[in-house]
């Protein structure tokens, strides 16, 4: 994994830990980030020791705590577009990814930094945390991909609600809401729980668990018919060699050893 400024990566046992580094201004992030991010997850497709991913802030007061303001300000309506447009697209290699992601939120979660958790596989929070889309105070709106996953996740009613009003809600709101997976006490303990769900997932055909992201993805995407996604995919499976470890494993009554091939 190459050297990068603003976020600390880590890998251990198959699993790349990922840290927004920017403590100081609450992990905001700005255009060098995203293209951090960008890079690390172009890498992460190809890596073939990388077998998931996990997603988290410096501190213990935020995830992200939104978009860069300073530079937000300096946008006109040429370049706007192109801002949304990056952080839509970098955003779309996380939701895509072929390998579990997963957001470990501590503290704040807004904006951007909101839409990137939602870019995720699932969301496990901190009691800590705060979800919210506050882009109305600034008289603009979500830009990152958060008007429809925002929507996706929660339904049109309570998805405008909170874009119209900017407010924030707590981390238990945002569970029975559907936006997170789990609640834990602390940061630590949240990272813990990401860690025993990801180690579920990686005793699992990796194959499979790409085909799934796939069809869960075609749901929301216009014109595509997620039915015939799914009939593809499940073929996809079929004719692979984890198809054949895991029904051979289930009739002779053994633990299947996947190898993603």
């Amino acid at each position: 994994m190459a050297d990068n400024t603003n976020i600390i990566s880590e890998e251990k046992e198959g699993i790349l830990y990922l840290t927004v580094n920017r403590e100081s201004k609450l992990n905001a992030l700005n255009f060098d980030t995203l293209e951090e991010i960008r890079n690390i997850f172009n890498e992460v497709s190809d890596n073939k020791n990388i077998k998931a991913v996990i997603i988290t802030g410096s501190g213990e007061k935020a995830f992200i705590a939104g978009a860069d303001i300073s530079e937000i300000a300096e946008l006109n309506e040429l370049n706007a577009r192109k801002f949304a447009e990056n952080g839509q697209e970098i955003f779309s290699l996380i939701e895509n990814c072929h390998k579990p992601v997963i957001a470990v939120v501590n503290g704040f979660a807004l904006g951007g930094g909101c839409e990137l958790a939602m870019a995720c596989h699932m969301r496990i929070a901190s009691a800590n945390a705060k979800f919210g889309q506050p882009e109305v105070n600034l008289g603009i709106i979500p830009g990152y991909g958060g008007t429809q996953r925002l929507t996706y996740l929660i339904g049109r009613g309570k998805a405008n609600e909170l874009m119209m009003t900017g407010d924030m809600i707590g981390a238990e709101e945002a569970k029975s809401l559907g936006l997170v997976n789990y609640v834990c006490e602390s940061k630590n303990e949240a990272m813990a729980k990401a860690e025993e769900v990801i180690q579920k997932i990686m005793s699992k055909a990796p194959l499979a668990i790409g085909m799934i992201v796939d069809c869960v993805n075609a749901v929301f995407i216009q014109g595509e018919n997620g039915y015939q996604t799914e009939a593809n995919s499940f073929a996809r499976c079929v004719k692979s060699g984890d198809y054949k470890e895991g029904t051979s494993a289930f009739l002779e009554k053994r633990k299947p050893v996947f190898k993603g091939e």
